[in-house]
C-alpha cells in the first residue's frame, strides 16, 4: 500500500516539520507515504468571494494534476464524514482491501479546496468542526494514519 499526502502551502515551522517526520518514519514499517507539497496562491488584504474562488480554482488544478492514477481519493473538508480512529482504521482497511492499494490525502490551502477537487474525490474526511491551520493538519493527519496502522495490525498505541 502506499499513501499520497497532497498538501497546498509550504511548512516553515521545524516542530511541525519534525512531527511529521516522526510519523512519517514511523509509517515505513507499514506503508510508503509520499509527501506533494504545492505552491499556494498569495491572498490579498481586500479580497471578496470571487478572488477567493478563483484562488481555490488555481490551487485545486494543481491538486487535480498532482493526484496519482488509480487512487482512492479523501479531501479533508469541513463538510465531510466525520470518523473516531477506530472507524478511520477500518476505513482504510476497507479500502485496502476492497478499493485500491493506493490512498491520496487532501489537504487545501488556507481558503479550502475547490469545488472540483470535491467533486474529484472518493470521500471527504472531516476531523473536526474546529477550524485548525492547514499547516498543523498535517501533523494530525499522518498522526492518525498511523495509529490506524497500529490499530489494524492489533499493536498497542491506540488505547
Amino acid at each position: 500500500m502506499k499513501i499520497t499526502i497532497i498538501s497546498v502551502g509550504k511548512l516553515k515551522e521545524a516542530y511541525l516539520l519534525d512531527g511529521i517526520a516522526e510519523y512519517v518514519k514511523r509509517l515505513s514499517k507499514y506503508t510508503k507515504i509520499e509527501e506533494i507539497v504545492l505552491n499556494d496562491e498569495a491572498i490579498k488584504e481586500k479580497t471578496n468571494e470571487s478572488l477567493n474562488q478563483e484562488i481555490k480554482d488555481k490551487e485545486g488544478k494543481r491538486i487535480i494534476d498532482s493526484i496519482p492514477s488509480k487512487s482512492y481519493v479523501i479531501a479533508l473538508d469541513l463538510k465531510g464524514q466525520m470518523l473516531d480512529s477506530v472507524e478511520l482504521a477500518n476505513k482504510i482497511l476497507d479500502i485496502q482491501t476492497y478499493n485500491a492499494s493506493n490512498i491520496t490525502f487532501i489537504i487545501g490551502g488556507s481558503l479550502g479546496l475547490s469545488n472540483e477537487v470535491l467533486k474529484k474525490s472518493d470521500y471527504r474526511l472531516c476531523f473536526s468542526k474546529m477550524t485548525f491551520p492547514h499547516q498543523l493538519m498535517k501533523l494530525i493527519l499522518v498522526e492518525q494514519i498511523y495509529r490506524a496502522f497500529k490499530i489494524n495490525n492489533n499493536e498497542t498505541y491506540h488505547k
